[in-house]
């Protein structure tokens, strides 16, 4: 069945109708803003949801994207000041703020921004040392924001944050840096160590001052004690007499003699010749103690100190001659007694 020329014709107006609605109808996404041109200029621009534009008269230019981009710096060898050379890369966040600026203004806006942030990267880290690069990584970015920011705002891009990512040395230098950071530390290990040494001596010596003033303080308050104690024994002997100085002689002396006696390694006790003597003594003194008032002597312990009796001796033994006499000169002394007779 042959086709009418009318519905030939109805049907080219609705292709035609279709194809004019097509191109004057535009819908923007979220996050991007058309340019609008009309026979090549620059007219308006679309901004995100549903648009109209005139068909066959305005074309859409550059669909930019209006959302914070984030731009790989690529790695490339800087060398620094004192001539050595580090790999270094980044990353750059950016944002048209102006689209028509941003589509115009320049031709590749990534590719400007890539060339520019590596040229600058070169340019700051140059005037740098190579000590200073590995801890300056804040300073660098202070810098490449500072200038970045300032270079692209022609173009309606507002650079926000600008990012070193790597600063990394050859491996031969990073090898001397691990040897200087290695002797580094074993220098700061010997000098605390040092210090510690020397903080101990220090120590030591004020432990020994301080134990050397107590041991004289010590001493002094002993002499002290030993002078008041000797006072007062002077001073109760003003009141007894000889007796009382008898009195502690005598018993100083029983204490060494029973000392003496008492240790498990003397097999042999000498008694000296003067025990007699002493014995009498201590029962004299024992006798003032008895005596209650201290400052007189009874008339039996009297005579018995006026006389004291003689000391026993063993048969066949003469008393000792007076001392001084030509008796006394004479007799020989033997190992048998302190006597022999005549």
């Amino acid at each position: 069945m042959p086709v009418s020329g009318t519905f030939i014709v109805f049907a080219v107006i609705l292709v035609l109708a279709l194809v004019t609605a097509a191109k004057g109808i535009r819908t923007v996404p979220q996050g991007e803003v058309w340019t609008v041109e009309r026979f090549g200029r620059f007219t308006t621009l679309l901004q995100p949801g549903l648009n109209f534009i005139i068909p066959y008269v305005d074309a859409i230019g550059r669909r930019m994207n209006v959302q914070e981009v984030v731009l790989d710096i690529p790695e490339q060898v800087v060398i620094t000041r004192d001539n050595a050379s580090v790999a270094v890369d980044g990353i750059v966040y950016y944002r048209v703020m102006e689209p028509a600026k941003a589509a115009y203004q320049v031709q590749d806006l990534q590719q400007a921004l890539t060339a520019l942030s590596m040229t600058n990267i070169r340019s700051v880290i140059g005037e740098m040392d190579l000590d200073q690069t590995l801890s300056s990584r804040e300073r660098i970015n202070t810098a490449l924001l500072v200038t970045l920011d300032g270079a692209t705002e022609p173009w309606g891009v507002k650079v926000s944050r600008v990012e070193i990512r790597k600063i990394e040395p050859p491996e031969n230098l990073i090898r001397a840096m691990n040897l200087q950071m290695t002797a580094e530390r074993e220098r700061r290990a010997t000098v605390v160590q040092a210090e510690g040494a020397k903080a101990a001596l220090v120590l030591q010596a004020e432990g020994r001052r301080e134990a050397a003033f107590r041991d004289a303080e010590a001493r002094e308050r002993s002499a002290q004690a030993e002078a008041t104690a000797t006072r007062m024994v002077a001073e109760a002997a003003s009141g007894a007499g000889g007796d009382a100085l008898r009195y502690f002689v005598a018993q100083s002396y029983v204490t060494a003699f029973q000392a003496i006696a008492a240790s498990p390694s003397s097999r042999l006790v000498i008694v000296p010749m003067e025990a007699a003597g002493l014995a009498g003594g201590v029962t004299a003194a024992l006798e003032l103690l008895r005596d209650g008032t201290g400052g007189g002597m009874s008339p039996g312990v009297a005579a018995g100190r006026a006389a004291p009796p003689p000391p026993s001796r063993p048969p066949g033994f003469a008393p000792p001659p007076p001392a001084g006499t030509a008796e006394a000169r004479s007799v020989p002394r033997t190992g048998a007694g302190p006597w022999t007779s005549g």
